[in-house]
């Protein structure tokens, strides 16, 4: 003999669950992704802007001053290389501005001197001047003397003579002087060229004390060494990485969002975020700017649907959120540690149910 349970009203519960599940669907698919009051993502991690080191001048490294996740402080010394040639050129260089320097004084000197000279010159032609005005005046004076019959023939000759040898005189010194001006301009233009020659000297000791000061890879800011490829006595050139640097500042989540759920994201809105790292921690922080463009359309290889079968793909966007400062849990964060966001968009979908009402 079987016996058969009947429960009385189960065809009506299992009715009611199954309408249940049919209306949280309908409402789920009727209803657009980011009218929800909060929007989440799994596809958000810590991280920060690297900075990564690299010499400008080739040569040997002669110490290792930091370790691998060593904290620096800004200005800490992290790499030097091998400087003795460097050196060489800054001595090099400040002989040639030392000779420079001396070739400018040398020419400032004669230009000292030639102003005296020229003093002189012009002192000498006054002189002149005046030993001409005086021939002149006895030669004019024994000139009328000589017609009246006053004076002899001959100290009207003498004072001819001295006129002319006062004008003679005058003449030269006025050559002189003349010749003394011009010379003026001749030294001017080769104390502007020693000038010249003195001031390209210095930029060449100013370029090889820069050359000698890239020897010393220090850290440009407070961080942790991450990457640490530099190694004693490895030859390094220009432009190769050899510590990459994070910030002890500055950490901030980049989540991306569906490209449905952005309808109601604004800089600013409050975030909450849970950290895989840091079980039971929330951290507070706040909506910092939305990207430009997807990651897809800023990819080196974008994919370009423009022929066959075509399959639409949500895209995502990068939302990069900033970290309130202050949180004590902020220390334990590394970049790349998986991050869930929550962006609470309450406030706008309330401001946007206040304009859709009458």
């Amino acid at each position: 003999m079987s016996m058969t349970l009947r429960f009385p009203g189960f065809p009506a519960i299992a009715g009611l669950a199954v309408l249940a599940a049919a209306a949280a669907a309908y409402y789920t698919l009727g209803h657009a992704e980011s009218e929800s009051a909060h929007q989440s993502t799994d596809d958000a991690y810590v991280q920060a802007d690297l900075t990564t080191l690299a010499p400008q001048v080739p040569g040997v490294v002669a110490e290792l001053a930091v370790e691998d996740n060593q904290t620096v402080q800004a200005g800490q010394l992290l790499v030097r290389l091998d400087d003795r040639d460097l050196k060489v050129a800054v001595t090099a260089a400040q002989a040639r501005v030392a000779a420079a320097q001396a070739a400018v004084d040398a020419v400032e000197a004669q230009i000292t001197r030639h102003r005296s000279e020229v003093l002189a010159a012009q002192a000498a032609l006054a002189a002149d001047k005046a030993n001409l005005a005086l021939a002149q005046a006895n030669r004019t004076r024994f000139d009328n003397m000589a017609h009246d019959g006053s004076g002899t023939q001959q100290a009207q000759q003498q004072a001819d003579t001295q006129w002319q040898v006062a004008h003679a005189a005058q003449q030269r010194n006025e050559a002189t002087l003349q010749a003394a001006q011009q010379q003026a301009g001749v030294l001017q233009a080769e104390r502007d060229r020693a000038r010249a020659a003195l001031a390209a000297s210095k930029a060449e000791q100013a370029g090889a004390e820069l050359r000698l000061s890239y020897a010393r890879i220090t850290a440009p800011t407070a961080g942790v060494v991450a990457a640490r490829t530099a190694r004693l006595g490895g030859y390094v050139q220009v432009g190769q990485a050899l510590v990459t640097l994070v910030p002890a500042q500055g950490l901030y989540v980049e989540a991306r969002y569906r490209e449905t759920q952005l309808a109601r994201i604004r800089e600013g809105q409050a975030v909450s975020l849970q950290v895989d790292a840091l079980p039971g921690v929330t951290l507070q922080g706040h909506v910092a700017s939305l990207a430009p463009a997807s990651g897809v359309s800023l990819s080196p290889t974008a994919a370009h649907n423009a022929t066959g079968n075509f399959t639409k793909i949500v895209q995502r966007l990068p939302v990069r959120i900033a970290l309130e400062p202050g949180q004590q849990a902020l220390q334990q964060l590394r970049v790349g540690m998986s991050v869930q966001p929550q962006i609470d968009v309450t406030q706008i979908a309330a401001n946007e149910a206040q304009k859709a009402q009458p």
